[in-house]
């Protein structure tokens, strides 16, 4: 291989791999409204009533040159540790959840400004700012053809 060949490969290979970033961190810096710490109520619905309602504190901050973010989530009822992140090969975001029990891996995507999970084909969960400058975040079952909301976590920023 002469000098020219090995230079054009490592140049190509180089170019490559910084497109591969910026691509990941573009897709990531679409998700700016979701970063900081969050002070705010969780709320869980039975038949649309309200059946359970506590504080709530979340932390979200960009990780690893904003490859990752990193979602800590506290409330009475639940303790949930998340990473997040874009794929590039597969053209979608990962949320991976770590409960006390157990973790589980599953893609989301944006839709309009908005984060959208799907454990399952009747679960989702979205993410998403409020227009008061808060974040929103709230869990929807497929029921008889309609979503309906199990539960909302609603935050203002706190720092």
């Amino acid at each position: 291989m002469s000098f020219r060949t090995f230079l054009l490969v490592i140049i190509l290979i180089s170019s490559q791999s910084l497109f591969s970033q910026n691509t990941k961190q573009e897709q990531m810096a679409k998700l700016e409204f979701m970063i900081g710490n969050w002070v705010g109520v969780s709320k869980g619905f039975e038949e649309g009533k309200v059946v359970r309602e506590e504080p709530a504190y979340e932390k979200i901050a960009y990780k690893v040159d904003q490859h990752i973010i990193t979602i800590d989530l506290h409330s009475e009822s639940l303790k949930l540790h998340t990473v997040l992140y874009f794929d590039e090969n597969e053209n979608h975001f990962f949320y991976h959840p770590f409960y006390k029990n157990g973790a589980g891996k599953y893609k989301a995507y944006l839709e309009n400004g908005v984060l959208v999970v799907k454990p399952t084909s009747q679960k989702r969960f979205i993410f998403r700012p409020t227009e008061d400058g808060g974040f929103q975040e709230y869990g929807e079952e497929l029921v008889n053809g309609k979503w309906v909301k199990y539960f909302e976590d609603t935050f203002t920023r706190e720092d």
